[in-house]
């Protein structure tokens, strides 16, 4: 039995019981420093953000109406069912590249790369869209402080006379890069707090709202008829994922194996609360109509008398919507890390620091081009970047656990997906129905980018991989 698979082409993979041996000798290594709760905190950090502060108001004025409850209820149990699968893998596997490495541990390199090679560019652009939105926040607050700001500093070309960039967006982009190089325990540390003070001012706006409810409002139910909630969904369901970033950080997990499944549920759970809660009270204190769609829950109070408790809104937003950037640049820079350790890309960016034990230099260089495209790129076209490779990872994923499943049922496992193979098949044909609300000029995007992934991956990568430069290692049968 060959130990490590090489020599078969682009199906080699890394059996799983030997990657944690095979990973000691193959490079520099992640510093353990990360317990449960800064687990969950990663994972609450990277899914409640956008979606409760813009996406509810949004899809409850023009899409689903108070049915947004639903929408948001369907996006989470069709994200739950990739969430069990992610918290199998997380248990057998915890190393960096989360999707990446699943897919290269079952399906092969090939697969593992397609994968990482989309991520790369969807995580940096996830990084990029969340900081132009929070840059838009900080300009108005900035401004109704009686600041006069520069035009020119204010926005991306193109998006108004006299734009050139967005500087506040490239700040914050180098600021999360420079707050990552410090070294994971500082920086889940600062994650840690961060996602504490948005849980409290989501909570004051549950706690507070909640006296305000006038159930007129809740009628009709589906004013946009059951596929509004439905359409809804779809459209919300980028707000219910982040828990796959956060899976990313694994091997920085103290006991990855018990606690990042727990983490992935925990995580998922506590953002569906607040989400659903969230929607309860927003849709309750007015009528549907009458929801601002950029700043929901703003409009919401200030409708009821509260202006004071709107700008502490305001502030909370941006506060929660940092956490976003912070989880999915981690989880960027984790799997370019890995595909370098393995191989497939220069092994120069998976050098980490000597003290911190971070990979400084990919970290850097995903700062600098996320700040690239959040300072001259529009937010729409950024955002159009953001979609695909996620859904494709969560197909990848929730298809490899079915079938690891059936090849390996005897595998150690610290978490099994229940109802196999029905819930992983639920996240595969959600995520491809998904997938067909995407725009034409998404997959011209996707298409080029994985055009360009595959002269990489065959002129470069397919000769270079740790596994083509081991030979077959075989026991003495």
């Amino acid at each position: 039995m060959a130990r490590l698979r090489a020599g078969e082409g682009i199906l080699r993979r890394k059996p799983i019981e030997h990657i944690e041996d095979t990973e000691v000798s193959e490079g520099p290594r992640l510093e353990k420093s990360l317990g449960l709760w800064q687990l969950t905190a990663i994972g609450v950090g990277g899914i409640i953000g956008a979606g409760i502060f813009t996406l509810a108001g949004t899809v409850a004025n023009g899409t689903a109406g108070p049915a947004v409850l639903l929408s948001f209820l369907i996006a989470g149990v069709a994200s739950a069912a990739a969430a069990l699968s992610y918290a199998e893998f997380a248990g057998m596997i915890p190393k960096a590249g989360s999707a990446y490495t699943y897919g290269y541990a079952v399906l092969g390199e090939f697969a593992g790369w397609f994968i990482g090679w989309d991520l790369l560019l969807e995580y940096t652009a996830i990084v990029a869209v969340v900081a132009i939105g929070i840059s838009g926040y900080f300009s108005f607050l900035v401004q109704e402080l009686g600041a006069d700001l520069p035009v020119w500093m204010l926005g991306a070309p193109g998006t108004a006379p006299g734009r050139r960039v967005d500087l506040f967006a490239v700040i914050l982009c180098l600021l999360i890069a420079w707050l990552l190089n410090l070294g994971i325990r500082t920086a889940a540390r600062f994650e840690t707090f961060v996602v504490a003070l948005k849980v409290l001012v989501v909570l004051l706006v549950i706690g507070v709202g909640v006296f305000h409810i006038t159930s007129a409002n809740y009628h009709p139910f589906f004013p946009f008829g059951l596929s509004g909630a439905f359409t809804g969904a779809a459209t919300v369901f980028f707000a219910v994922f982040g828990y796959d970033a956060m899976s990313t950080a694994a091997e920085e997990s103290k006991d990855a194996q018990r606690h990042m499944p727990k983490a992935i549920i925990y995580s998922l759970i506590i953002a569906m609360v607040l989400y659903v809660a969230a929607c309860l009270v927003l849709t309750g204190m007015q009528n549907y109509k009458d929801i601002d769609p950029e700043s929901g829950f703003s409009s919401a109070f200030k409708s009821v008398g509260l202006s004071g408790l709107a700008d502490v809104i305001a502030v909370g937003a941006i506060i929660g919507i940092l956490t976003v950037m912070f989880t999915f640049m981690l989880g960027v820079t984790r799997v370019w890390f890995a595909m370098s350790r393995d191989g497939l890309l220069p092994k120069w960016f998976a050098k980490t620091h000597p003290t911190r034990h971070v990979p400084t230099r990919v970290t850097w260089i995903v700062g600098v081009a996320s700040a690239a495209i959040a300072g001259f790129v529009p937010i729409a076209q950024a955002a159009e970047l953001t979609n695909i490779g996620i859904l494709l990872a969560f197909v990848v994923v929730c298809a490899a656990v079915i079938v690891l499943r059936y090849k390996q049922p005897d595998l150690p496992r610290t978490f099994r997906t229940p109802w196999m193979p029905f819930v992983p098949a639920l996240g595969v044909l959600f995520s491809l129905w998904l997938i067909t609300f995407l725009q034409w000029q998404t997959w011209v995007r996707f298409a080029i980018w994985f055009a360009i992934g595959c002269v990489i991956y065959f002129g470069y990568s397919y000769k270079r991989s740790a596994l083509a430069a081991r030979p077959p290692e075989r026991t003495g049968r």
